[in-house]
């Protein structure tokens, strides 16, 4: 993820934004057959803001 340019990672967190609201509308719907995806794509949301944070601070040091 560090790898990563910040306009990929602002794609990739756009992407599973989309992925994971689609999931969870699906599952109220009908159950998923694996509900920990849910858990997994939130994670990875996490991830990617809390790497565009580290890089926000870093810029203005």
């Amino acid at each position: 993820m560090k790898e990563l340019s910040t306009a990929e990672l602002m794609e990739k967190l756009d992407a599973e934004r989309a992925g994971y609201q689609k999931m969870v509308l699906t599952h109220a719907v009908s159950p998923l057959e694996n509900p920990n995806k849910i858990k997994e794509s939130r994670k990875n949301i996490a991830r990617y803001l809390t790497e565009l944070r580290a890089r926000e601070i870093a810029d203005k040091k």
